[in-house]
């Protein structure tokens, strides 16, 4: 498809709709976050250590398995078509996240979990969809823009999963999250258009042992996948200790649980107003600058986090971070995007999103205990380190990244 045929093509609608289903996709996800702890518990008379070492098994099981398969999806996405990956993982997913309504036992939901993972991929492959369709004058504004949906519904998510469980029941709420991802699956089959033309592969070509080779610039892509493992690794490893660092700067007085969640949300809030405009000035002045920028700025944001004194500073802080984001992860996907044949958009993209798992798993793990073994402070600095760490890889190793506009790969 080339760039005239995907101007007058349908991307418009459907960023437009894969906007909303992401949005109700990341609310779905997130909304069961706040209390799968107290579900755990609720599964047996466990110690507060059991709880704690269950609950790490129950968020790493989805993690993990969803970093395997996802490439294997994005092949199967490439060749059959990202519409039918979306209507796979909304319809697999809400089965899986129903069922753990029913769980009895916390081996059950560490199954479940597992068994989410295996359906993974909504996400991922709407961005392979949007990135596939849309121009790549407006690639990053498009990406930008399908990303505030993902950040609103995880924004939104704990706060009406925590009434939902409230009103009703933590069982219930699964059934009503499982509901939700049902209906973006009717929305992705009803709205979503793909006129998918699969890449006949000539017989007599010889096979690529290397899966990079396919792509004009493979060390950018691979700098590209690592960096996503290192800035999702920064920002989960905040997340166990950000609730506790809240209460310590509160010294145990007053709203601790609604000042966290505030804190917790502000990087999202800044992420919507800062991402579209970054990607839009992406577009005109290359998405390099970019990504550059947006290292500096999370080095220059998360050091003084461990330092600060009162939580009205962290919480600015906290509102800077999600502008560095709005510049870090959707311009690693447009740069992706614009350096990776068109046949090859899920592929890559299932890549990424196996990179962001290992990311997940591997930041939950380590930075709580880093915080355990030194202290608070210490995962501020530390992922501060892994920002600089980051821009060196990327300044180094793909210079061309600091050019106005690098290689885009042919159509």
């Amino acid at each position: 498809m080339d760039e005239a045929e995907r101007e007058q093509g349908p991307w418009r609608r459907n960023l437009r709709v894969l906007w909303f289903c992401t949005f109700v996709a990341g609310m779905a996800f997130s909304e069961i976050m706040p209390f799968l702890s107290l579900y755990i518990s609720s599964l047996g008379n466990y110690t507060k250590s059991q709880v704690t070492m269950y609950s790490g098994l129950v968020y790493a099981a989805d993690f993990f398995v969803s970093a395997i398969a996802s490439p294997l999806w994005g092949m199967v996405a490439d060749r059959k078509g990202r519409k039918l990956m979306l209507l796979r993982s909304s319809l697999g997913m809400a089965v899986a996240m129903s069922l753990m309504g029913f769980a009895t036992s916390v081996w059950q939901l560490v199954a479940l979990r597992a068994l989410q993972g295996v359906f993974a991929g909504f996400i991922s492959n709407a961005q392979a969809l949007v990135a596939s369709q849309t121009p790549r004058k407006h690639s990053g504004a498009s990406l930008s823009t399908l990303m505030t949906g993902v950040t609103s519904g995880m924004l939104l998510g704990p706060v009406i999963g925590g009434v939902l469980a409230q009103i009703f029941s933590i069982r219930l709420t699964f059934f009503i999250t499982g509901g939700l991802l049902l209906l973006t699956f009717f929305m992705s089959w009803i709205f979503v258009e793909e006129q998918f033309k699969p890449v006949v592969r000539d017989p007599n070509q010889k096979r690529l042992h290397n899966p990079l080779a396919a792509f004009p610039n493979p060390k950018l892509i691979l700098v590209l996948l690592s960096s996503t493992l290192i800035v999702q690794f920064g920002n989960i490893s905040i997340s166990p200790i950000i609730s506790l660092y809240v209460k310590e700067l509160m010294h145990n007085v007053g709203p601790i649980t609604v000042v966290a969640g505030i804190i917790a949300a502000l990087p999202g809030i800044s992420n919507i107003i800062a991402a579209p405009r970054l990607g839009r000035y992406g577009d005109q002045h290359g998405s390099g600058k970019v990504l550059l920028f947006g290292y500096i700025f999370a080095t220059v944001m998360y050091v003084p986090q461990g330092f600060v004194t009162s939580v009205w500073m962290l919480g600015i802080l906290r509102f800077m971070i999600g502008i560095s984001d709005g510049a870090l992860f959707p311009e690693i996907q447009t740069l992706l995007t614009k350096n990776s044949p068109v046949e090859l958009t899920s592929t890559v993209f299932s890549w990424n999103q196996s990179f962001q798992s290992i990311g997940n798993m591997m930041g939950s793990l380590l930075g709580g205990w880093i915080a355990g073994v030194f202290n608070y402070n210490a995962v501020f600095i530390s992922t501060a380190a892994l920002m600089l760490i980051n821009l060196a890889l990327v300044w180094w190793l793909v210079p061309e990244i600091r050019k106005p506009q690098i290689q885009v790969a042919n159509d």
